[in-house]
This record gives C-alpha cells, structure tokens and sequence, in this order.
C-alpha cells in the first residue's frame, strides 16, 4: 500500500537556516478516529541517528496498516533533518533538541513538533521516540559537549546492543519487556557492564534503564502518555547491520502495540 493511501502528509514546519532545503513533516492517519486511541512515533530527533528516521519510514511502509483498526498514528520520522543530513546530534545553534521539549524550548525543531502534538491536546497513549547510541557519541559528542559547557568529559562505555529507556516517574515494565523480547528475534540485546549499568544508569530488568523523561526535557517526555519508551539501536557493532537497526525499530514498535492491544487499551 502506497504511504499516500493511508497517510495524510502534514507539513508542520521549516527550519529557519534554509526553511524550503529543511521543511518539517509527519505522517498522519487518514481515517483519525477521536474513539480510538492514538499513539505518536517520533525519530531523528538527533538526526544523525539514521535507523530511528529509517525504522520509522519502514514502520510506516511495513507495519502500520496493521494497527490501523485499533490505533490513531501519528509519525514524525525526521524531527531534525539539518542534523540527519550534515550528520549531527546538535541543531545549527548546537542545542542538542533531545533535551529541549521544554517551555520556551531553545530548539526550533523541539518547538516545532511540540506545537504539532498540542494540536492533538497531547491525548497519545503512547509514544515511541526511536533513537540510537553510537561510537560518535563518546568519540565526539560528550567530548564536545563537556567542552562547550566548561566541565570535565568523563569517558564511558558504548553498550553493543539494543537497550530500552523507561520513564522513571512512569514505569511500565511488562511493556519494555515485551519489546525487548521481540527485538532479540532481530538483533542483540545490549548487556550491562561491569558495574550493573548501561551509559551509567542501573540496568533495570534486561536491556532497560530508566531515566525521569519529562525533567529531562527529553521528547519521550513532551505528551501525557501511559506508555512511552525510548528506543536505543547500536549500529556501530559488528554483530548488526543497517538492515537489522532498522528492523530493531520496527519489531520494538509493534511489539509494544501488540502488547498494548492485548491489555485492552
């Protein structure tokens, strides 16, 4: 089925360093039904995370008409597209949109999508923000980041796996557990490290940290959702390939609609 079958293309936005090059798009289902439930699919928040805009489009082409019965979908599969095509974590004011879904975002690409979502008084059951951790991230960016901001960078271990982020102040761990169970059908789950932990956070049941989302200013954080998660893909490993990543992001997705649906939600 073609995407404009069962799609409407919403253009919810540009960014201003090029606003025709950058323009801002969702996917958003045709037949939105305000008795049914809706769940909201963001990636490329840090556009250089290219399996979570992947994983989403693939989601999108694939999966989605699936749940089309039980669920309202929303997808903004490219959040930062400047980042997705110059290869960065950072927008052009080198804010880092991941931690800017907050009131007066300093993030015009956090701001955007933050105005998109209100429009739907921010009523999703649940949100899926696709992400992934790379090399880069210790090589470059919290190096970069420790720079900019005056403090001592403070090297850690990159997880060669598949990992979750719960919300701390809303935990839902039988649903990151049945994501984690359909992504080891896919690819490896990242294990802790010597310490119990994954990027310095407890490892709380396999393949899941938790952090307090909506504090953090993080997007898995910017609706009222029951569920929300975060995924975390590892495309730098040798055990996975792009093809896989993707696919990590589809199953992770799914997987936790099935388990919504079997709760009667």
């Amino acid at each position: 089925m073609a995407l404009s079958d069962q799609f409407e293309l919403i253009q919810y936005g540009a960014l201003s360093i090029n606003p025709e090059r950058f323009p801002l798009y969702a996917l958003k289902s045709k037949q939105w039904d305000s008795s049914k439930p809706s769940v909201l699919i963001t990636g490329g928040v840090h556009g250089y995370e290219t399996s979570g805009v992947q994983g989403a489009i693939k989601f999108a082409k694939t999966s989605a008409a699936k749940y089309e019965s039980h669920f309202n979908l929303l997808i903004a599969p490219c959040v930062s597209p400047w980042g997705y095509e110059v290869i960065n974590r950072w927008n052009p004011e080198a804010v880092d949109p991941n931690r800017s879904f907050v009131e007066n975002s300093p993030s015009e690409e956090s701001a955007a999508l933050m105005t998109l979502v209100a429009e739907y008084d921010n009523d999703f059951l649940v949100h899926f923000d696709l992400h992934e951790t790379t090399d880069s991230d210790e090589d470059e960016f919290r190096p970069a980041l420790a720079a900019r901001d005056g403090k001592d960078y403070e090297p850690d271990i990159v997880p060669d796996g598949f990992y979750l982020v719960d919300d701390s102040d809303n935990p839902q761990p039988a649903f990151q557990k049945a994501m984690i169970d359909a992504v080891r059908n896919v690819t490896h789950i990242a294990p802790p490290d010597g310490n119990g932990m994954i990027i310095g956070s407890p490892v709380i049941q396999e393949g899941v940290i938790q952090y307090p989302v909506k504090s953090l200013g993080l997007c898995a954080g910017m609706t009222h959702c029951t569920y929300c998660t975060t995924t975390e893909v590892y495309p730098d490993s040798p055990k996975a390939t792009d093809e896989q990543c993707n696919d990590a992001q589809v199953a992770a997705v799914a997987a936790g609609l099935d388990y919504i649906i079997g709760q009667g939600d």
